[in-house]
């Protein structure tokens, strides 16, 4: 019996490795699973308050360089001296007396545009550009190409048909008539108001990737106040929200 006993202690060995074995990967499996499901518990917090919106809606319409579009022409009423889509004429005449709390001196500066009237301004600027009168041109004050002067005027306002000021659903507020001039103080002020009016400020500063536009302090667009407050809250541009809805 004495010459199995070695056999058998093998055995006992053996049985217990395989206990502590499995002991260890059902840990490890446990583990991951957790990782894992709170991963996904993550993911699914961020989009739990996602609105009940689809990236048809009339009010997220995206126009910009990638989405090109004709002519709009929807229905215009006149608030404080620029024309916007009449179905956010309140929102846009609330938000501007809200601004004005803030700072007396906020004023719109314009809303719709045509897409024959953007082809107007636009050439208008490029003009300026490449004679030098824009300041932003080269050192010398000298002409510059057409490209180059597209590549400048892009930088403060889009090409026809590329321009979401022919949806009606843009507007220019500041405080001055020059952009990125207002006070910080005030423009954080206004574009954290901004939502409760169903408005967001189109081009931050961290959202020119997506965009394709630098930023801008009196750019705001009106997308409805639950999908405002949504992206707004997560830091969004309405690109990067509208990629999130169904169609």
């Amino acid at each position: 019996m004495k010459k199995y006993s070695w056999l058998l202690g093998l055995l006992v060995v053996l049985v217990i490795g395989g206990v502590i074995f499995k002991h260890l990967n059902t840990q490890t499996t446990t583990s991951d699973s957790s990782k894992s499901t709170s991963s996904k518990a993550t993911s699914a917090t961020s989009q739990s308050d996602l609105p009940a919106a689809r990236a048809s809606d009339w009010n997220l319409l995206v126009v910009n360089r990638d989405h090109p579009h004709d002519e709009l022409n929807p229905t215009l009423t006149t608030v404080a001296g620029v024309q916007v889509d009449q179905r956010i004429a309140n929102a846009t005449t609330d938000f501007l007396a809200a601004a004005q709390k803030v700072d007396s001196a906020e004023h719109l500066i314009s809303g719709y545009r045509s897409v024959a009237y953007q082809t107007q301004l636009y050439d208008r600027y490029v003009d300026q550009e490449m004679a030098g009168a824009a300041g932003t041109v080269n050192a010398g004050g000298g002409s510059i190409t057409r490209a180059q002067a597209e590549k400048n005027v892009q930088t403060y306002s889009q090409p026809p048909k590329m321009s979401e000021h022919q949806t009606g659903l843009a507007i220019d507020m500041s405080t001055v008539d020059s952009l990125n001039e207002s006070p910080k103080a005030v423009v954080k002020q206004i574009a954290a108001l901004a939502p409760k009016y169903g408005f967001i400020l189109r081009f931050p500063a961290d959202g020119k990737k997506s965009t394709g536009v630098g930023y801008e302090d009196w750019h705001y667009r009106y997308v409805g106040v639950a999908n405002a407050e949504y992206i707004t809250k997560h830091n969004l541009t309405l690109e990067e929200y509208v990629a999130m809805l169904d169609k």
